[in-house]
């Protein structure tokens, strides 16, 4: 069987005009490139170079040989480098900032991708500063910024959602939301336990400007849970009702640990950010967070 580095080998001397010179090229003896040649020769049964006073020069064969090969070569080398590439990315540390209220459905998800990562946890106009500041690499924001110094690219969208306890009866309020009886509607989500990430209920408040068109909630707060996802996971373990990120809930809704309550119409998506400061050597990185992301988003 043909070993691929004779054509690596004999790539370089076709090229080279020289063993000495492939053989630093490949950063291998002269030796070596010598025997590669013979063995390759041996394989396809012919003389591929003629040894000269100053160098080799390729034979008909070798010509021919060179014509057939190149391009698959050139093909695999280019995968072997985007492999390199990758890993060496995968291997650098890297500086990601992010809310920590979306660290669990978005953040986590690049550890798989990077075997070095230092997460900050902060919101927009913060994480904004630092990425501006070169203190931070990346960061997943879900506010635009447009400067000349940063890279920014939209991943995709996120929304807001009411989730509610496994255990809580709610098909009464189903069949109200169904037929948009929002009076009705808003009389049973008094009755239940509310549970937020904000003492101030900023998702909340967004809910009931968009669905029920009232700036002032008229549901009473029970639970503070300053996690968002800590938060859900204390829905899921009690009866109440809670105003999340889409995102955040997706696969404990997909694994029946919280109950979607209500993903209303009128309740407009929220994109989500990645930016960068502009730099070459992070843009590789940049365009393989982004792809994660788009594929979650």
């Amino acid at each position: 069987m043909v070993n691929l580095e004779w054509y690596r080998t004999f790539k370089s001397v076709y090229k080279n005009g020289n063993f000495s010179l492939a053989a630093k090229e490949l950063f291998i003896s002269q030796p070596a490139v010598s025997q590669q040649i013979v063995m390759l020769e041996a394989h396809v049964g012919y003389k591929l170079f003629n040894r000269k006073s100053k160098g080799v020069e390729a034979t008909e064969y070798a010509k021919l040989l060179n014509n057939l090969i190149i391009d698959a070569l050139d093909r695999l080398e280019n995968v072997e480098q985007g492999f390199r590439a990758k890993a060496s990315d995968a291997n650098r540390l890297i500086s990601v900032g992010i809310s920590e209220h979306l660290f669990s459905s978005l953040g986590s998800a690049l550890i798989a991708e990077f075997d070095f990562i230092d997460f900050t946890f902060q919101e927009n106009d913060a994480l904004f500063e630092l990425v501006n500041a070169k203190k931070l690499d990346f960061a997943i924001v879900t506010k635009r910024f447009d400067t000349f110094d940063t890279n920014i690219k939209k991943v995709g969208s996120i929304k807001l959602i009411m989730v509610a306890s496994p255990n809580l009866e709610i098909s009464g309020i189903i069949n109200h939301i169904e037929r948009m009886d929002l009076f009705t509607i808003e009389g049973h989500l008094n009755q239940y336990k509310w549970f937020s990430h904000d003492a101030r209920i900023p998702h909340i408040k967004l809910f009931w400007l968009h669905v029920f068109n009232k700036k002032r909630p008229s549901m009473s707060l029970n639970y503070i849970i300053p996690n968002e996802y800590e938060m859900l996971s204390a829905v899921a373990e009690n009866n109440g009702v809670a105003v999340t990120y889409n995102c955040n809930a997706k696969e404990m809704i997909e694994s029946n640990k919280v109950q979607l309550l209500w993903d209303a119409a009128t309740m407009p998506a929220e994109e989500v950010f990645l930016i960068s400061r502009k730099n070459e050597a992070l843009q590789p990185i940049f365009e393989n967070i982004a792809n994660k992301l788009q594929t979650i988003l």
